[in-house]
């Protein structure tokens, strides 16, 4: 008997006009033991069924029609046994984990509810969780608050947090999407050993085919509610059935070679590879010229230094500093994409941060066409120079004010700029961009949560090109995206680049994505630049030890 069936499952959200259809008729199992990757776009409906298994469907959702059994238990009668015998383990830990308790409290808490012991033997079981799952110094660590953890200590937590009830079953829902390569592989050796050592079964939802690749025994394919492939790894990943998952499969960034271009798939929308060319004309006929054209790099760093206070003091021999960024020097030539990549707190941020002028480097210059950017003291040729140079960031909808329409979202640097004469110029502006990034000017009367993650960043890079930078820094634009979306985006980016003549920053922790979209790379360790080279050189040829280490951890199928 498998340990979690489901049988014809198909989840509805009703409306007022009509009933969606979030999943169809969908049969799985799941073994102990076993790991079962659902993969699919965005809307596929694979968070659906790990929701639906929970019984955390939002009203209206229903479970319409089907069963869902663990070991012949029907769960979808008997609410009682989730939550003990199927944990979640979710994308985002800082939103699973209560900042105002530390990690002991809340570890504690959840053992006690499900397994009912003391508080003494309640904390040692914690402490026994937090070290089985990596954590280092657990005694002392357990008494620590979420924000004392890293990004990848903290996503330790949450699954030792998953384990507190002792389950059967976990769903991990995106458990390692935000994490760079070493420590996602420090995860996924995590899930793998808690699958082997305690028979536990777990359906690990994810867009990373690398992931599926390194981790699940099966994969179950779903498109628009539907599953419409499932068998084992090897055999769906290199031998697909059916041609929705060949042209997934297609999209994925290779990490062995570099492609011109990523396939369209299907349920997307346009691959936007043919821009309208009189809106990009009409654009690049107002790139400002007053700046003259500079012989030499366009971006010139050199022994970047910043040191941020950790511990305050009236006396600076009692100060504390943490050094984030140390000695770092590099050139970017003009039409250039440079990635910078490292693992989390290796000072990536940090240098993007000064070099758009959001921190002030402790020592060490930054040139912008041969303008030193620390020499500059006018107010209007500070404004001047940082409209050149524009951010893109990781999450859109943080980033997005979600009070304003879509056209006053980009039309605000426009404005604050003086780049236009009258409102109806502004608005035109507004229309050629939104185009210009395959959204269509219709979209400009829509609030941000109206849209997609995909689409929202299309807004986000539109509104980072309204000022027509020369110069734009990406900073894990794409890690939240599916491949599909991602896709999308990457292709936009290289087709943003060779039409505008774009220089670019790109930061990321997918090497895949880098090797597709990058000139050369700068590899960054410990606040320092490990390695520059070119990116076919660097990826079949390092020269840094770390960066040998970074590319053989990175996922491959």
């Amino acid at each position: 008997m498998p340990l979690l069936q489901i049988d014809n499952l198909t989840v509805e959200y009703p409306t007022r006009k009509s009933t969606f259809t979030a999943v169809r008729d969908v049969s799985l199992t799941v073994e102990r033991g076993e790991i079962l990757g659902l993969v699919g776009e965005s809307g596929a409906g694979k968070s659906t069924i790990g929701t639906a298994i929970m019984g955390l469907l939002d009203a209206p959702g229903r479970v319409a029609t089907g069963r869902i059994t663990l070991e012949g238990t029907d769960i979808t009668t008997l609410p009682h046994v989730l939550g003990r015998r199927v944990s979640m383990i979710f994308q985002d830990p800082l939103t699973s984990l209560n900042p105002l308790y530390t990690v002991g409290q809340q570890l504690i808490e959840t053992i006690r509810v499900h397994r009912r012991m003391s508080q003494a033997k309640a904390r040692a079981e914690a402490i026994a969780l937090l070290d089985d799952v990596g954590i280092g110094d657990p005694e002392t660590r357990i008494d620590q608050y979420p924000h004392q953890f890293s990004g990848g200590m903290r996503q330790r937590v949450v699954i030792a947090l998953a384990l507190c009830s002792d389950p059967d079953l976990i769903i991990a829902d995106e458990p390692t999407t935000a994490l760079d390569v070493s420590v996602q592989a420090q995860v996924l050796d995590l899930i793998k050993a808690l699958t082997r050592d305690r028979g536990v079964g777990v359906i690990l939802v994810t867009h990373d085919m690398g992931v599926i690749a390194q981790t699940a025994d099966r994969v179950a394919v779903m498109y628009r509610g539907d599953l419409v492939e499932t068998g084992p790894t090897a055999k769906v990943l290199h031998d697909p059935d059916h041609s929705y998952t060949r042209t997934l499969i297609a999209a994925v960034p290779r990490g062995d070679r570099k492609l011109d271009r990523f396939p369209h798939v299907g349920s997307t929308g346009d691959d936007n590879r043919e821009f309208h060319a009189r809106t990009l004309d009409q654009w690049q006929a107002r790139a400002p010229q007053e700046a003259p054209v500079h012989d030499g790099p366009l971006l010139s760093v050199r022994n970047l230094n910043i040191r941020f206070t950790t511990a305050n003091a009236i006396l600076p021999r009692n100060r504390r500093y943490t050094h984030a960024v140390r000695d770092v020097s590099f050139d970017i030539q003009r039409g250039e994409v440079l990635g910078l990549v490292g693992e989390s707190g290796s000072g990536k941020s940090s240098v993007a941060r000064m070099l758009a002028g959001i921190h002030t480097p402790s020592s060490g210059s930054i040139t912008l066409a041969g303008r030193d950017l620390s020499q500059v003291t006018s107010r209007a040729e500070r404004q001047a120079l940082r409209r050149r140079v524009q951010m893109i960031f990781q999450d859109p909808y943080s980033s997005l004010n979600p009070r304003l329409r879509v056209e006053d979202i980009v039309a605000e640097p426009i404005t604050f700029n003086g780049l236009s004469d009258t409102r109806a110029d502004t608005r035109r502006i507004v229309s050629e961009l939104l185009e210009v990034v395959g959204l269509g000017a219709a979209a400009g009367r829509k609030f941000p949560h109206e849209f997609s993650g995909g689409q929202r960043q299309r807004i986000s890079i539109a509104r980072a090109l309204a000022t027509q930078p020369e110069f734009l820094i990406c900073d894990e634009p794409t890690s939240a995206l599916d491949v599909s979306i991602q896709a999308q985006i990457l292709n936009l980016l290289k087709d943003l680049r060779d039409a505008l003549d774009l220089t670019v920053l790109f930061i990321s922790h997918d090497l895949p994505v880098v090797r597709q979209i990058c000139d050369r790379v700068a590899v960054m360790r410990n606040g320092k630049i490990c390695e520059v080279s070119e990116t076919d050189t660097l990826f079949e040829a390092p020269n840094n030890d770390y960066t040998r280490e970074l590319i053989d951890l990175m996922p491959r199928f």
